[in-house]
């Protein structure tokens, strides 16, 4: 039987999501958990990759069990074996033709900024951080200009492996709530680093440093290297892949992004 499961976790204590050698990835804990209930290894296969550093509300993915388990089993079972920072939110059966990563039709992602002289405390690891006042009016204005279909290339990272830097950007927006900046992107998929990469590049705007029309002149040149510095990971969230209705899977119930910040 093919199980979809909902998992969320704090990215900073791992070595982002994919399995490794070394150990210390979001899969690794997982999949070791599902083994402890299962008996046996169990192989997982994840909706997006995440780099260290980089947290997830919603990240789903599937795996084939080799045993029948009830379904508790796979949440709160799973979830007594897993370490502080990652848990399962929810398990369904679903059909064999359903895979976490090709399903999907689209993924959504968020970027918290703390803008403000000081660095962050309480926050430290969930938000990234930028020291000096930003325009939200401009970032705003750049980030209208990345709808649509475009090559991405200038927001790419060296070490991507996508067969085409062309996707859909479905969404994007920034707003503003007291010190905190909140960046959303929705797209039919993103390039590796893609969304640190238009966050550095929409702070360099709202500091100042750049027009609004650069994200034109960027997105025409196609050279990474012309583009802002990637921003750092604390503040990015994989608010999950998106999904055709007929799979049936739940969306987040109560997201503590929006909670917080609405």
């Amino acid at each position: 039987m093919r199980i979809a499961l909902g998992v969320e976790y704090f990215g900073s204590p791992f070595h982002g999501w994919q399995s490794q050698a070394g150990g210390g990835t979001v899969q690794d804990a997982l999949e070791a958990a599902l083994a402890k209930i299962a008996g046996q290894p169990v192989a997982t296969l994840c909706a997006g990759r995440t780099d260290a550093g980089v947290h997830a509300t919603q990240q789903v993915v599937h795996f084939d069990a080799p045993v029948e388990r009830p379904l508790t089993a796979w949440v709160r079972g799973v979830n007594t074996h897993l370490p502080d920072g990652v848990a399962v939110r929810w398990a369904q059966p679903v059909s064999d033709e359903f895979h976490a990563r090709f399903s999907a039709h689209g993924r959504r992602y968020r970027y918290l900024l703390l803008n403000r002289p000081q660095r962050p405390g309480l926050w430290q690891g969930r938000v990234g951080w930028f020291h000096l006042p930003l325009d939200l009016a401009a970032m705003q204005d750049a980030c209208s200009r990345l709808l649509g279909e475009h090559d991405f290339s200038a927001f790419r990272a060296a070490q991507c492996q996508a067969k085409s830097p062309v996707k859909l950007m479905i969404g994007a927006s920034v707003r503003q709530h007291g010190a905190m900046f909140v960046f959303d992107f929705a797209a039919s998929a993103f390039l590796h680093h893609m969304v640190r990469n238009l966050v550095g590049t929409l702070v360099h705007v709202g500091k100042g440093a750049q027009s609004p029309d650069w994200v034109d002149a960027l997105l025409q040149m196609r050279d990474r290297t012309q583009a802002a510095p990637t921003f750092s990971p604390d503040g990015l969230y994989f608010r999950g892949p998106v999904y055709a209705p007929e799979w049936g899977l739940p969306e987040p119930a109560d997201d503590f992004l929006d909670g917080l910040l609405t």
